[in-house]
């Protein structure tokens, strides 16, 4: 198959050619993953259920063109670690071109986490853990993009690496956005939307569709997990989700009005944060900017960092001139003196000169997001058309059974504050913990 020839390129040209005859994948596909790796569409998802060998097609479908020159494929995953476990895609990735490797046919470069293939041609490997992660590739040119596990990324990282698929010079290979992945996950929702309700092409697979998986023994491991997210792996069930019941996602409708016209607004910051590695999971340092016009209210920002106290310092205080001294802070204070002693220096420090006030919880995160929960279904509050609304509404829906709850604590806390006048909502009226009793029961 020539792919410098104006003739087109046809599916069985794809299979044989750069499937059955590449000499870089050592089994044969499915016939499920035959049926997604001769598709020409630009983006196309596969998957479902677990155990439908959805890394193994994803691989498979970097793989094709290796062997014409100047040909660039790069997969991401969330973070490092998840690509380089045992059994993962990059492990596997290893593990096929191990013999390439060993006669060094094949170069693997540790340090930028690609494969170079005698013709020149290149398979990446990339994460997307920061807010800024995206940014590191947009000098990058790419044929082939693929996403491992989509639904544990943000669609913001999603939609910005599609600006580096780009094609070579006098060739015809077909330029392809593929991806792999379960149910379940933060990304669950507009993934959903893109791909199983939406017009771009999602080839589902199930654990039937994978003759070369122990399916009894398989079956037994998924038994264990509970109904939701068993449901979502073993039947690739798009339409069960963890949905706590304090918050629905249509409660909230967009405004794209100017945010001048809210007259009152305050940033609600909840530090609670560490710096994440590869072996934690940390809450997120959190700052909610609300603004209010009489009794209605709008989401207009959100800053959602993971990073060291010297860095977080830096954000709120980048953060309150791109604000602006009109706008109020409220920081939450939680713990003893030293918390209390933190604002304070920043009171005379980073945020001198501007309206900032501490704010004590009272009661437990469920009682105080009930504050807001009700006029969110009254239809009081909008949201702000922006990239983070994917983060803020599946945090919200997810409520209190999800793995974060840093959004909805500074969501609470900013109605507080800035709508305390407003029906009996005070935050004296919250129920303040039992202290006799601070494992249940509220005074």
């Amino acid at each position: 198959m020539s792919l410098t020839s104006n003739k087109p390129i046809l599916p069985s040209e794809l299979f044989y050619d750069t499937l059955l005859e590449n000499p870089y994948i050592p089994h044969d596909p499915t016939i499920k993953q035959a049926e997604f790796l001769v598709r020409l569409e630009k983006e196309c998802l596969y998957g479902g259920a677990a155990g439908g060998g959805k890394s193994d097609a994803l691989l498979m479908a970097a793989l094709m063109f290796v062997e014409v020159p100047g040909y660039a494929a790069i997969i991401f995953r969330e973070s490092f670690s998840d690509l380089a476990l045992p059994g993962a895609i990059m492990d596997r990735a290893t593990e096929w071109l191990g013999p390439y490797l060993n006669d060094k046919t094949i170069h693997w470069d540790d340090k930028i986490k690609t494969f170079t293939f005698p013709s020149g041609s290149t398979l990446s490997f990339g994460y997307l853990t920061g807010p800024r992660d995206r940014f590191r590739y947009q000098s990058a040119e790419f044929q082939f993009i693929g996403f491992d596990e989509l639904t544990q990324l943000k669609e913001r990282d999603y939609r910005y690496l599609m600006s580096r698929l780009r094609r070579l010079v006098n060739t015809h290979i077909p330029l392809r956005i593929r991806a792999a992945s379960n149910p379940g996950g933060m990304g669950h929702d507009w993934v959903k939307d893109r791909f199983v309700l939406g017009d771009k092409l999602f080839i589902p697979a199930k654990l039937d569709d994978n003759p070369h998986l122990d399916r009894e023994e398989y079956i037994k491991t998924l038994m264990e997990l509970d109904p939701v997210t068993r449901a979502q792996l073993m039947n690739g069930d798009w339409e069960i989700g963890i949905e706590g019941n304090l918050f629905k996602r249509y409660w909230f409708k967009f405004n794209d009005i100017a945010d001048n016209f809210w007259n009152k607004k305050l940033r609600f910051w909840d530090l609670a944060a560490t710096e994440k590695n590869n072996t934690n999971e940390p809450d997120w340092c959190t700052g909610l900017l609300l603004g209010r016009h009489e009794n209605k209210g709008c989401v207009l920002d959100i800053v959602h960092i993971r990073l060291r106290p010297a860095e977080v310092e830096a954000t709120i205080a980048h953060t309150a001139r791109l604000d602006g001294q009109n706008v109020r802070i409220a920081i939450e204070q939680e713990g003893g003196a030293s918390a209390k002693l933190l604002i304070d220096t920043w009171k005379r420090g980073i945020l001198k000169g501007y309206m900032v006030d501490s704010a004590r919880p009272s009661g437990n995160k469920v009682v105080r997001a009930k504050v807001v929960s009700a006029p969110s279904e009254r239809g009081e509050i909008d949201v702000k058309p922006a990239g983070w609304n994917s983060e803020f509404f599946d945090e919200l829906t997810r409520f209190p059974e999800g793995a974060h709850d840093d959004i909805v604590d500074s969501f609470s806390g900013a109605y507080a504050e800035l709508f305390g006048d407003l029906n009996g909502v005070k935050k004296e009226n919250i129920p303040k913990r039992n202290k006799k009793n601070p494992r249940g029961g509220f005074t």
